[in-house]
């Protein structure tokens, strides 16, 4: 089964998780290229020796001369490039043959709401159902993985651990002979299926809808198997794999030659390290075989490697299941009670078994912006003030000088907007002759943000008033003469409620509606 390490990688701590994970064997990369880092660095000791030891000086200079070529030409193989496409290929490869493999759940609960019934007609009905297909999947796992293979040998095998019966093993054989060439896992769905329409034409499925979606969670499994084959059979090109393998012991034969100490070179670029032990030559083999690796371990997830999927565990668990959602718990549910939040309908604060626990919602992007009421205060704020303002300059600059026709107005220039520009006699202090002539002020304040909102009251009370004369006890008409009513929930005004009483004892009086509704009351003009 798949070595799972997230329990130990839960939570980031100081020190890091991953180095605790270096010491496990199972599953680990030290368990995969144990034998082939011993072999590579055996043969390096082993040109070492050979090249200090056991060749005269003309042979070391045929040597060096190797190692200088390999030592410069040996970048020439992109392996980084080609490993990593390679392996990222097969990783997404790898997941998404874990995702295809089928569940029944989806179809044990279908199954279980939608084939009614407590005797055992409707009970063998369901159990049969899901016995298919669990029989489908075995199938196809005896068909890609070699320990299920093992396990279920032959037919006999699946016959005894409950999947088959000697009938049905008899159907499937003999199918087998007729068309010996092609796979039979589809033949428990054809088999289920029918179970399906049988138990609707017995009325033990009540709709055609759940027959439908039953049917189409069976087409379903049934796809999902027939990729798992795909998978199987199609597998990651060959050449590709040829490719990846050969660059990878290329490139480690010329660097367990190109590697070595040269005698004749200097100090200067540290090669003399190397004399002693070729810790980067060993780290770099470490890494790129343990890469080619993982492409080798995961490039077949049903075999038998540590993280290979563990199909016997599934197959036991997916029968149990099934079984005990279509028979055990078919129909059957606790006792419905109310909830501890039944008063208060929605619970206002959930306990915590530690109150440290508890956290303030996370806050939105726009939390910490000034709001638009604010920023409104703020302008109104500053357009107070201006407005303060350019009064105290209108009555410095221009009362004290009024117009050759006498009127203020016309110096004054009104800005856009609202204003709460007032004209009132006390605010002019006119001379005695002037005040007698004919062109006096106004004698009343005029506020237009006041006239402003006067008319929009007096335009919501005509809308209001048109719609409470659309009461629902009058009687209206369309254009080919049928009747029809109209209701507004709006609450109507002492002046309708009498209206539409008067309107209700017309109606009683006259009830074909051969007279025409009272017309609307007209409407006032600005």
């Amino acid at each position: 089964m798949t070595v799972t390490y997230t329990s130990r990688v839960s939570t980031s701590s100081v020190l890091s998780n991953f180095l605790g994970l270096l010491v496990r064997w199972r599953g680990s990369i030290y368990k995969l290229i144990w034998l082939d880092l011993i072999v590579f660095f055996g043969l390096y000791c082993l040109l070492a020796i050979t090249y200090r030891l056991l060749v005269n000086e003309e042979g070391k200079r045929f040597f060096e001369a190797i190692m200088s070529y390999c030592e410069k030409n040996g970048s020439l193989i992109p392996l980084s490039f080609v490993l990593g496409f390679f392996v990222r290929i097969v990783m997404n490869r790898w997941w998404d043959q874990y995702t295809t493999i089928p569940w029944p759940d989806g179809i044990a609960i279908l199954i279980s709401t939608s084939i009614h019934g407590s005797d055992d007609r409707a009970r063998v009905m369901r159990r049969t159902i899901l016995r298919y297909v669990c029989l489908c999947q075995v199938i196809v796992f005896t068909m890609i993985s070699p320990r299920v293979k093992r396990r279920f040998p032959t037919y006999t095998q699946i016959i005894e651990a409950g999947f088959l019966l000697e009938n049905e093993k008899k159907i499937i054989e003999a199918m087998d002979q007729a068309f010996p060439s092609y796979p039979k896992h589809w033949m428990p769905i054809v088999w289920a299926a029918s179970i399906v329409m049988r138990a609707r034409r017995e009325n033990k499925i009540r709709d055609d809808y759940a027959v439908k979606t039953i049917i189409d969670e069976l087409n379903q499994l049934r796809g999902n198997c027939g990729f798992l084959l795909y998978y199987d059979w199609i597998s990651v090109p060959l050449v590709y794999t040829q490719v990846v393998t050969v660059a990878t012991y290329s490139f480690f034969l010329f660097s367990v030659l190109g590697q070595q100490w040269n005698e004749s070179h200097s100090d200067e670029d540290g090669t003399r390290i190397r004399r002693w032990f070729p810790i980067l030559t060993v780290l770099q083999f470490f890494f790129y075989m343990g890469w080619l690796k993982v492409a080798e371990t995961l490039i077949n997830p049903f075999g038998e490697d540590d993280d290979d999927f563990e199909l016997n565990w599934i197959i036991d668990r997916n029968l149990t299941v099934s079984y005990c959602i279509v028979d055990e718990m078919h129909q059957e549910h606790p006792e419905l009670v109310k909830d501890q939040y039944w008063e208060e309908v929605f619970p206002n604060e959930i306990p915590y078994a530690q109150p440290k626990m508890r956290q303030n919602p996370p806050a939105a992007s726009t939390a910490y912006m000034e709001s638009q009421s604010k920023l409104q205060k703020r302008h109104e704020s500053a357009m107070s003030t201006l407005s303060t303002r350019s009064r105290n300059n209108f009555r410095q600059n221009f009362l004290g000088r009024p117009s050759a026709t006498g009127s203020y107005s016309d110096s004054i220039q009104m800005e856009d907007g609202p204003s709460r520009v007032t004209f009132s006699e006390n605010q002019f202090d006119l001379p005695h002759d002037e005040a007698n002539s004919s062109h006096k002020p106004s004698q009343s304040t005029i506020d237009f943000n006041d006239l402003i909102e006067q008319r929009r009251r007096e335009r919501r009370e005509r809308i209001r008033h048109r719609f409470l004369d659309m009461q629902s006890t009058h009687l209206r008409h369309d254009t080919s003469g049928a009747p029809y009513t109209i209701t507004v929930l709006r609450p109507p005004s002492d002046e309708t409620l009498s209206e539409s009483q008067e309107a209700g004892d017309r109606a009683q009086q006259d009830p074909s509606g051969s007279k025409e509704p009272p017309p609307n009351k007209t409407e006032k003009q600005d």
